[in-house]
């Protein structure tokens, strides 16, 4: 998934000067002509050749089409980025334009009024450009204060090969996996590669059957408060993945695996199902340390569809990654939203083809040559109803961590689904006061 870490390294950032007004950054350059904006991310040419060579196409593009401005760069590497980050925070010394990440990380400097509210943007048909539910992961109290260029999704992948095997076909309903899951396991077979040990993969599985018993909302709406952790559907996901557990869907010792360990039991063809994020993609398509063989033989699927559940099939669980802010205080506010938006329209399609990244912007799949399994989850992308991002990155860091602690008991049947959802409820209650 993508890594919690970087929405939440942030979230307890000091707030203590968050009213000074700062200095400015962007300016007049040096012969008092034009403008400069200031812009820093952490794409180095050396750990992210791809990434970086994009990054200033785009800008050497920008700067032709927008004589008498200048960005001016700075790159770090990713921790050297946060931290960065996190000391001019606390003296409102942002750059002009910067990346942040979503939820939980995005939430303090929007607060604190740091970033700049970007909803006029969208305008002119921008927002439209995007996956629906992306940018919404960006806002706090109803204003966007970033834009994602990334965007992963968790489909089921699967082996084809093990499926032909078993005259087994993809599921589209939930008792059609059901089948699958008890075909796979009569055989010797695990079903299912999960390492709960890293409890977000098993959130994973609970998330789709939340959202596929009671709508992309339900899950959402226990977690800012505008529903209850309490609710039926919640309480019946938790049911439903004590009688996978049961019903030995799960490779053996899962809650004791972390994801490597299940991953490689998939790539090793002992496991006929694996649910993980897109970033997983390359070691299906292009990544030649895993065989062709298996590569050839691999595949995903929708998560199905629940009888007289309220989710669709089009819904996805997800998120996005690295997204564009504009500092509040920034002297060259307008031109940094020129930027930023200039740089949403030409990341999307030359971030796949160039990168091998999942924008979070739609694209046209029909002008690429792409593996085809990229093809198919762009296309997906493109027809989705719904991301609901990731749980644990929804939430604050205490909630977050009880979640996690929550989901590995459930999974090792040490709770009761009814008390899984009221111990989550508690937590999400104290946060309130």
């Amino acid at each position: 998934m993508i890594k919690k870490a970087y929405f939440f390294l942030l979230a307890s950032v000091l707030v203590v000067s968050l009213a000074l007004t700062g200095c400015s950054k962007g300016a007049e350059n040096e012969s008092g002509s034009g403008k400069v904006i200031k812009f820093m991310h952490l794409w180095p040419a050396g750990s992210s050749k791809q990434h970086h060579m994009i990054v200033e196409e785009i800008i050497k593009e920008f700067e032709s089409e927008h004589p008498g401005v200048r960005v001016e760069v700075e790159v770090l590497e990713n921790e050297q980025y946060k931290n960065k980050i996190k000391v001019l925070s606390s003296s409102n010394k942002l750059p002009d334009v910067g990346f942040t990440w979503a939820a939980g990380y995005l939430k303090p400097f929007a607060k604190g009024n740091l970033f700049a509210p970007l909803d006029d943007v969208l305008q002119d048909g921008l927002k439209d450009d995007f996956v629906k539910g992306t940018t919404e992961a960006y806002a706090v109290d109803g204003k966007t204060y970033g834009l994602p260029l990334e965007l992963n999704i968790a489909p089921i992948y699967y082996n084809k090969k093990i499926f032909k095997e078993n005259n087994l076909e993809v599921p589209k309903t939930y008792e059609e996996f059901q089948h699958v899951v008890k075909t796979l396991e009569s055989k010797g077979i695990s079903p299912i590669a999960l390492g709960n040990k890293d409890a977000w993969t098993g959130s994973l599985w609970y998330m789709y059957l939340a959202d596929r018993i009671g709508g992309p909302k339900v899950l959402n709406q226990a977690i800012d408060r505008s529903g209850s952790f309490e609710n039926p559907a919640l309480v019946s996901a938790a049911e439903e993945i004590q009688k996978l557990v049961k019903a030995n869907a799960f490779n053996k010792g899962f809650n004791g695996l972390s994801n490597d360990e299940a991953k490689s039991e998939f790539l090793n063809g002992k496991a006929g199902m694996y649910l993980m994020g897109t970033w997983e993609l390359p070691n299906f398509t292009t990544n030649e340390e895993i065989p062709q063989d298996f590569r050839d033989q691999s595949g995903y699927f929708k998560f199905p569809t629940v009888k007289d559940g309220k989710g669709d099939i089009d819904s996805w669980v997800g998120g996005p990654g690295v997204g564009l802010f504009v500092a509040q205080n920034s002297e060259v506010k307008e031109e940094s939203k020129k930027f930023v938006k200039f740089f949403i329209e030409k990341w999307g399609e030359q971030s796949v083809t160039k990168a091998g990244v999942i924008p979070a912007t739609k694209v046209d799949t029909d002008k690429l040559d792409l593996p085809k399994l990229y093809i198919d989850v762009l296309n997906d992308l493109n027809q989705a109803s719904n991301i609901t991002l990731f749980a644990d990155v929804q939430m604050s860091p205490s909630v977050a961590e009880t979640h996690l602690n929550l989901i590995q008991s459930l999974y090792g049947n040490e709770i009761k689904p009814k008390d899984y959802a009221k111990q989550h409820e508690t937590a999400l209650k104290n946060e309130e006061n």
